[in-house]
Parts: structure tokens; C-alpha cells; sequence
């Protein structure tokens, strides 16, 4: 690779780089002073229409009625609705009120917006006397992650803390799924499910595989008929009509084997990719388990993926006997295959979640320049990044425990750790009598 296209435009292009990268930095840093000021400004509205009825032994009502007019007041200013204003005030008094380290912590720098949306909506769920006790341990999880990577662990946090177990809280939950349809524009309306996260998820893989399948063998199926040459759809589309297919016939239409079961698009199976602690596969905890990329699903639903069907693949890594750590050809081997994806959970360029089942293997150090294909030489990166690491002046190390460390075309390191395992474990305190252990 030439100098030229590792650093495209020579010195002039990476000093222009520079100071806009800096200059997004200042901004950054004065929006979030900005946005905390302005919530702060909102909360003591809210507070303004209590103290107002307070005096008079106010009701509800009489509360309603003051913060009803303050937030016209305010409307006027930002030339919004007194509805919406007083919805904002409603967001900002939670936020400054309930979560005031969030707020520090994001005035600071040492989080963003992004993350306290996180913190707030997960911490919500929690009864108000453990807001405090969540914050603080998330906080500290928000500084070492990118919003998006942060927020399924941080429900799932919320989740286990719950006086309530996930288990009986998703039953209830379960009991309002529903279909919903939403007249639209033009023609068009929107078919909405509310199921259970896990069916909602294989649903779309699905449709997405089958999708795709559709569009990358386009060209072949082309020469040999006239509706194939002409489908311009889009990936999208093509999910869309796939959807209305399979619900009103049973088939795709453009299936050309659609009368047996086992068509090319018939036979495309759902995959989702679940992280089950050891002891809620045994049965001895019954708190949530990660969907990795996307949110929690009931302990229910991950032991019947892992013990009664044939597409959960189980993944037992024994150190005494062994797990395949390396291999002289370019494949990686399924067995590998599978302890990488328990390892990177996700995509490792920093800030990314596509979860591993839909990202490739990548050589940290190209097989081609002698990278061999072994565990401390291999990561997943989606299709993206896998490109980005390719064609562009963005570079990659791997460290010891699977730790990246990538390095942009300023120089700047971003430190891409080892997703937190699943399951972790300590060893045991030693006894404090004289009796022996028990086996």
C-alpha cells in the first residue's frame, strides 16, 4: 500500500483533518454545557409550578393547571407547544433530579448525551430508591464504552438488580403482544407486532438472509427471465414484499422452487446470537440473558433455544482438553469460529454492535503478509469496518486477551478491550475453620 493512499492529500489533508477533528471536539464540549444548562432551566420550571400550588395545599390538579402555564410561557420562547414543553420538563427533572452524577459526569466530558439517555431510560425501570446505587455502577461502565455498546448491558444491569425477577416481569409483558395497523400516506400503512424480543429478531434475520439471497443472485438468475432483469428493489423492498409473501401465501413469491420445503429461500433458517450465563442455563438464576446486538430476552426462551432445537449451537471450553487455537489454512475451522464469536460478541472497531453472527473473521495481520489464522490473530469486524481496515489509513494491532488497539490517521489509539464474558469465575475463599472442604 503507497503512502499516498494511507494518507490521502500528504500533509495539507491530515493538518485540515486535525483541526476539524479539534474543532468537533470544542463543540462537543460547549453543546454538552449548553444542553445541561438548558435541562437545569427546565427542571427549576417544574419546580416553579409546584411551589406554586404548595401554599395553597394544592392538589394534583391545581399542580397540573401551574405547569400547564408555565410551560405555555416557555413554549412561546422556544416556539414549541405547551405539550411538548411540559413533556420536556417532565425528561429533565427525572434526569437532573434522579440521576445528578450522570449529569456531573456528562458536564465534565467523562460521558456523553447518549449515555445518560442510556443510564436514565434503564435506570427507570428500577423503583426511585435504587436510582442511586445503579447510576454509580453505570456510570463507570458508560466511561469505558461507546452509548450504543452500553445500553443492552445497562438494561440488563437494571434487569438483575429488579426486586422483581426478569422471568416473571416478561410474562406479564408477554401477555400484551399484539399486532397493530397504522394508516399511513400515499396508500401506505403500518403493520407494527409487539412480540417477545427474541421472535422479533429471528423474524427479521430471516427476512433479511432471505433478502439478501434475492439480491446477491440477481445477475445469475437474469439471463433466464425478463421479471429478474428488470427488479431494481432495493434491499429493503425486497424484505418488505418477502414479509407480505410469507404471511399471505406461505411462499416467496420469487422463489423458484417454492413447492418444496427445502427451496433456496424456504430452507434460509432465522439466527440469533444469545449469551446465556452458566447459571441460568442450570436454572439457578432466573435473570435476563443478552441477545447480543440488540436487548435481554426472558431465561424461558434462552434454555429452550439452547436445549431443544437444533439451530442453538452450545460452546464448551475445556483448558484441560483443549479448544482449536490456531490452523495452517486461511478457513477458520467452526470450532473457532464459534469461540471467537463467544469472545468478540460484536463487531471490534471501536463504538460498533453488530452482533458477530453477522460480521467476518478478519485476520488482524493480513494471512496474506504471513498473519496466521490463530485466536491472538483473528477478530470480527462487520462488513464496514472490515473495509475500512482495508482501503483506508485506519490500522489494527492485536494484544494479549484479545485486546485491539487500533490507531487512526491522526495517531490517535482507541483501545478496543474484550467484550465482558458471560459467565465469570473466582476462585472460592479459603475456609475459615480447621474442618476439611467439602468435595
Amino acid at each position: 500500500m503507497t503512502d499516498a493512499m494511507e494518507t490521502p492529500g500528504g500533509e495539507n489533508y491530515l493538518a485540515t483533518l486535525a483541526g476539524i477533528v479539534s474543532d468537533v471536539g470544542d463543540v462537543a464540549v460547549e453543546m454538552a454545557r449548553v444542553q445541561v444548562r438548558e435541562l437545569r432551566v427546565l427542571a427549576a420550571a417544574g419546580r416553579l409550578a409546584e411551589e406554586q400550588a404548595a401554599p395553597r395545599n394544592a392538589k394534583v390538579r391545581l399542580h397540573d393547571i401551574a405547569l400547564r402555564s408555565i410551560a405555555a410561557e416557555v413554549g412561546g420562547v422556544l416556539r414549541a407547544t405547551d405539550r411538548t414543553v411540559q413533556r420536556r420538563i417532565g425528561e429533565a427533572r427525572t434526569i437532573i433530579e434522579g440521576f445528578p452524577s450522570a449529569v456531573l459526569a456528562w458536564e465534565a466530558g467523562r460521558i456523553v448525551r447518549e449515555h445518560v439517555r442510556a443510564i436514565v431510560d434503564a435506570g427507570t425501570t428500577l423503583p426511585a430508591e435504587m436510582w442511586a446505587e445503579f447510576e454509580a455502577i453505570a456510570i463507570e461502565r458508560c466511561e469505558k464504552e461507546a452509548p450504543n455498546r452500553v445500553r443492552g448491558e445497562l438494561e440488563i444491569l437494571a434487569h438483575r438488580m429488579h426486586p422483581r425477577s426478569f422471568a416473571e416481569r416478561h410474562e406479564e409483558a408477554a401477555a400484551g403482544r399484539c399486532v397493530r395497523l397504522i394508516s399511513g400516506r400515499d396508500g401506505m400503512s403500518d403493520l407494527i407486532a409487539t412480540l417477545p424480543t427474541v421472535i422479533a429478531e429471528g423474524i427479521h434475520d430471516r427476512l433479511t438472509q432471505q433478502a439478501r439471497a434475492i439480491v446477491d443472485t440477481r445477475d445469475e438468475r437474469a439471463a433466464s427471465s425478463e421479471v429478474v432483469a428488470s427488479d431494481a428493489r432495493t434491499t429493503d423492498q425486497v424484505r418488505a414484499d418477502l414479509f407480505a409473501d410469507l404471511l399471505l401465501a406461505g411462499t416467496p413469491a420469487l422463489d423458484d422452487t417454492r413447492d418444496t420445503a427445502a427451496g433456496p429461500l424456504g430452507a434460509i433458517r432465522a439466527r440469533v446470537q444469545v449469551l446465556v450465563p452458566a447459571a441460568t442455563l442450570t436454572g439457578a438464576d432466573d435473570g435476563p440473558c443478552d441477545l447480543a446486538g440488540r436487548s435481554p430476552i426472558d431465561p424461558a426462551t434462552a434454555r429452550l433455544l439452547a436445549g431443544s432445537t437444533h439451530m442453538w449451537e452450545r460452546l464448551f471450553h475445556d483448558p484441560t482438553t483443549g479448544v482449536t487455537v490456531s490452523t495452517d489454512s486461511y478457513r477458520v475451522p467452526s470450532g473457532m469460529r464459534r469461540f471467537l464469536q463467544a469472545r468478540d460478541q460484536h463487531c471490534r472497531f471501536p463504538g460498533c454492535r453488530v452482533a458477530a453472527i453477522r460480521c467476518e473473521v478478519d485476520h488482524t495481520q493480513d494471512h496474506a503478509l504471513g498473519g496466521a489464522t490463530k485466536l491472538s490473530n483473528l477478530a470480527h469486524l462487520c462488513q464496514r469496518h472490515h473495509s475500512m481496515k482495508q482501503f483506508t489509513a485506519w490500522r489494527v494491532r492485536q494484544l494479549k486477551g484479545g485486546v485491539l488497539e487500533w490507531t487512526s490517521p491522526l495517531g490517535r489509539t482507541y483501545r478496543e478491550d474484550a467484550p465482558t464474558p458471560a459467565v465469570a469465575f473466582t476462585p472460592a475463599a479459603p475456609p475459615t475453620t480447621s474442618e476439611p472442604a467439602p468435595f
